[in-house]
């Protein structure tokens, strides 16, 4: 009897091991990270914050940086793809041929978030980003109050961009109609190839050659940065306005030396947070239900999360971002 019970316990713990061992084991999803390039202080902290919390989420994440390169980055998006990433997110290079990425990936049956830029003619999933039709109008806003009257110069963004004429699109809803009434003149308005220091040098000078101007706002810091290098080379600098966005460390600087009036202030730490958290949710297949807004990229209204800027200046600087914070 004793001996029987034994073999029944026995049997039980058994059977008990081999239903344990036949539950399947939790997929860890894998998040691809299509990267543009580390040419602007941001980028860095912007992967550093969506690794972080994808890690926090479970996730993995593979980054590929495209250092500039279109065809690079098509390239690396087959191989992640080919990898069977559960998502893929996109910082795109060129905003219409990423659209090819998107067709691969459908075709792979792999979501797609575009990361900041939006993708252009594509089936894209979903978008994150900022508004950026009020940062333009928080800039604009800016300058007209501190101005009033006069001359304004605008040094836009890399003119492959959409952001670029989203951020137009704000400037210009403030601007026009103080020059109708002839209170502001606008006196050169160009987008660059790229959003480079040695672009807004360019530009600026070129500006600057041709026409006295009151204020410039540019379609970052680092083309800021580089009118305030013009500015410097023709004694101007502190005595024009200069507008930028992202608040970078420079243009940081910059604001509290009294060289740039203003930039706005884009939680990247919000952004890439949302992306991740976003991105973990279609690879676990739950509902997206945050993202309230839709943009339209040429083939569809994407479901958009877009988060609102914020404008600093010298005299809130330091309320409004934490400089001590610093991704890990």
């Amino acid at each position: 009897m004793k001996t029987r019970l034994f073999f029944s316990v026995i049997l039980l713990m058994a059977g008990s091991i081999f239903i344990q061992s036949c539950k399947p084991r939790q997929k860890v999803p894998v998040i691809g990270l299509l990267m543009d390039q580390y040419n602007v202080e941001r980028w860095a902290q912007d992967t550093t914050y969506f690794i972080q919390n994808v890690d926090k989420l479970g996730g993995k994440v593979i980054c590929l940086s495209a250092n500039g390169d279109p065809d690079k980055q098509l390239e690396q998006a087959k191989q992640l793809i080919d990898q069977k990433v559960d998502v893929l997110v996109i910082l795109p290079v060129d905003l219409k041929k990423a659209a090819e990425i998107v067709k691969l990936a459908n075709q792979a049956s792999i979501n797609v978030i575009s990361y900041d830029r939006l993708i252009q003619e594509a089936n894209v999933n979903y978008y994150v980003s900022f508004d950026n039709v009020k940062v333009g109008q928080l800039q604009a806003d800016y300058i007209k109050n501190r101005l009033q009257k006069g001359n304004v110069a605008l040094i836009g963004g890399a003119s492959i961009d959409k952001n670029s004429f989203l951020l137009q699109f704000g400037q210009m809803g403030i601007l026009q109609p103080y020059i109708e009434r002839g209170d502001i003149k606008l006196v050169y308005n160009k987008m660059v190839k790229a959003w480079t220091f040695e672009d807004g040098y360019e530009a600026a000078k070129e500006c600057l050659n041709k026409h006295k101007v009151d204020a410039i706002i540019c379609g970052n810091d680092l083309l800021a940065s580089g009118a305030i290098k013009a500015l410097q080379e023709k004694g101007l600098a502190g005595k024009v306005l200069v507008a930028g966005q992202d608040a970078d460390t420079k243009a940081r600087e910059n604001i509290v030396l009294g060289l740039q009036a203003m930039s706005v202030y884009k939680s990247i730490e919000d952004l890439a947070s949302n992306a991740a958290r976003m991105a973990m949710d279609l690879a676990k297949g739950n509902t997206i239900f945050y993202a309230t807004f839709t943009v339209n990229n040429g083939t569809k209204l994407v479901p958009s999360l877009l988060i609102d800027p914020i404008s600093v200046n010298r005299g809130n600087i330091g309320m409004e971002i934490n400089t001590s914070k610093k991704a890990k």
